[in-house]
């Protein structure tokens, strides 16, 4: 069994490699990862022993090769493409560890970074290895996630990972590399044309927590994080911070995101008491305590009424 690993986020991945290395693994490796294990001792060898050629363009071109691709996205049950491995000398790959470059941190940092920096932040070969690994899953594990090597050792020492952690591993990296690809669009457009809305915007939803229900009660809910570039260090409700009593429900955070939304609005008047996303009382440090005007009722509403009042007795 071969894995191939390739990281910029090194947490864990030493005792991850010792751990596959434990168990007869063959480790392959590119870059820093590479001399990363080669310090702790463990047996790994070159992406370059595969592919026969070194890391090209300032490591613009590592694993972008048949010799790499090609052991990740044959399919071990069909004879054919186990034939064309064998016929070209390419070894099967079976593992793939890998996360991408920083590049929402890099765009992200206070005070802006330069065109050309962003641009070598954009990761062109992690995307491309975990979407094979994730395509092949039933073969290959795609490892995007630190917080996954554990369980995935675990499974790998009871006897192989079953088609549950494959399909969810393979989720996972399809919705990072989708997230990740969200964040380039964005800011590429954001370069390009500065307060424009673009004809296309892929929004990155993180969950946040399930709730107790919906508007209802008997409808589900759940609360989500924007991470689109567009939503970074914007705050409001969405990053506050619950100290105790139970569960939000759906009402409750438009409750709360209602009432920060008057106190932004008004920063003097302090806000008192409120009820169904409508402030009842307000109060001015040096006026009386008074109500807010009711609202007016809608006029469906009112054409409602009317329209029963003219119905003759009986119906």
């Amino acid at each position: 069994m071969r894995a191939l690993l390739g990281v910029y986020d090194k947490t864990g991945i030493e005792a991850f490699a010792r751990g596959l290395a434990d168990l007869g693994w063959e480790l392959v490796s590119t870059g820093g990862t590479f001399a990363a294990l080669q310090a702790a001792g463990l047996p790994v060898r070159k992406v370059e022993d595969l592919t026969g050629f070194p890391e090209m363009l300032d490591g613009r071109v590592k694993t972008l090769h048949p010799a790499v691709h090609a052991g990740i996205l044959a399919r071990r049950d069909l004879p054919a493409h186990m034939a064309a491995l064998e016929a070209h000398g390419i070894g099967p790959i079976d593992l793939v560890a890998c996360n991408l470059y920083p590049f929402y941190a890099t765009v992200t940092r206070p005070g802006g970074v330069p065109f050309a920096e962003a641009i070598e932040n954009i990761d062109i070969g992690g995307p491309t290895l975990l979407r094979a690994a994730a395509k092949n899953h039933e073969a290959v594990l795609p490892v995007v996630d630190p917080a996954d090597y554990a369980r995935v050792l675990e499974a790998l020492r009871a006897g192989g990972a079953g088609p549950d952690l494959r399909r969810e591993l393979a989720w996972k990296a399809f919705a990072h590399v989708a997230a990740y690809d969200s964040a380039v669009a964005e800011w590429l457009w954001s370069q390009q044309r500065p307060g424009e809305f673009p004809p296309r915007f892929t929004v990155p939803l993180e969950l946040a927590q399930p709730l107790r229900y919906g508007e209802n009660p008997h409808q589900r809910a759940a609360f989500y994080l924007d991470r689109s570039l567009a939503g970074h260090g914007r705050g409001g409700i969405a990053t506050a911070v619950q100290h105790h009593g139970k569960e939000m429900s759906y009402n409750n955070y438009l409750d709360a995101d209602a009432a920060l939304e008057l106190r932004q609005r008004y920063p003097h008047p302090r806000l008192r008491h409120r009820q169904t996303h409508q402030p009842l009382r307000r109060r001015h440090p040096r006026r009386p305590l008074r109500s807010l005007p009711p609202r007016r009722p809608r006029r469906c509403h009112q054409r409602l009424r009317r329209h029963r009042r003219l119905q003759p007795p009986g119906r």
